[in-house]
């Protein structure tokens, strides 16, 4: 596979300076090739050397917008990656009590290593939380998050602040998968599941191109 094709995403660590205009030197410079910046965090931050990782889309020719990261006087190093997005694919997050969310997360992946196995690349990853503000935040930064692109709530009891952060990532696009649960969630989730394992299973093969399944023809929301 061509690594300089022009529609392939442009995965770069940068090694800089700690003390200098870093942000702004290669900013100036992706600008300048045509790029944009699509995802960006700082490793390291505020020691000598700094690292910032940087995900580009739309740079024509990436040999040159190299050089010219290299060329900035406080960068030291710079070397092409694979974007996250080809090591990791899509993400789901799995957010409630600790023993749903282990259900939850045997269904998930368990069908991810089938899919994985076919040329996909899915990722899970999960946090155990109480308390209704905290789920509340935690289902808002979500959307936040690079490559997500499913919630599964697994809990006993949800509502209130925690539906209306549900319905702020649908309206950015994630899909929320809710258990049968007491509360708000579930009337305001994209899909409920009562059966734990099955919800993982079906968060999979929601978000997977190698698996023949769409909720929008489901002919309807609970199981």
């Amino acid at each position: 596979m061509d690594r300089t094709a022009s529609h392939r995403t442009l995965a770069l660590a940068i090694e800089v300076d700690g003390d200098g205009p870093a942000l702004h030197a290669i900013a100036e410079v992706v600008a300048a090739a045509g790029a944009r910046i699509t995802w960006i965090t700082i490793l390291d931050a505020q020691k000598a050397v700094e690292t910032i990782m940087v995900e580009l889309a739309g740079a024509g020719d990436q040999a040159s917008l190299i050089r010219s990261l290299e060329a900035v006087p406080c960068v030291r190093r710079v070397s092409d990656q694979h974007s996250l997005r080809s090591i990791f694919g899509k993400r789901i997050i799995i957010i409630g009590g600790g023993s749903q969310v282990g259900q939850v997360v045997l269904g998930a992946v368990s069908e991810a290593d089938r899919h994985n196995l076919r040329g996909e690349r899915i990722s899970v990853d999960t946090i155990p939380l109480v308390g209704e503000a905290e789920l509340a935040q935690a289902v808002r930064a979500t959307a936040r998050l690079p490559r997500v692109e499913a919630v599964v709530l697994a809990g006993a009891l949800m509502g209130g602040e925690i539906e209306a952060a549900v319905r702020e990532v649908q309206a950015k696009g994630l899909l929320v998968i809710s258990l049968n649960m007491a509360g708000s969630v579930p009337a305001a989730a994209d899909l409920v599941v009562t059966d734990p394992v099955q919800a993982g299973v079906m968060a999979v093969m929601a978000v997977a191109h190698t698996a023949s399944f769409d909720i929008r023809r489901l002919g309807g929301r609970h199981f």
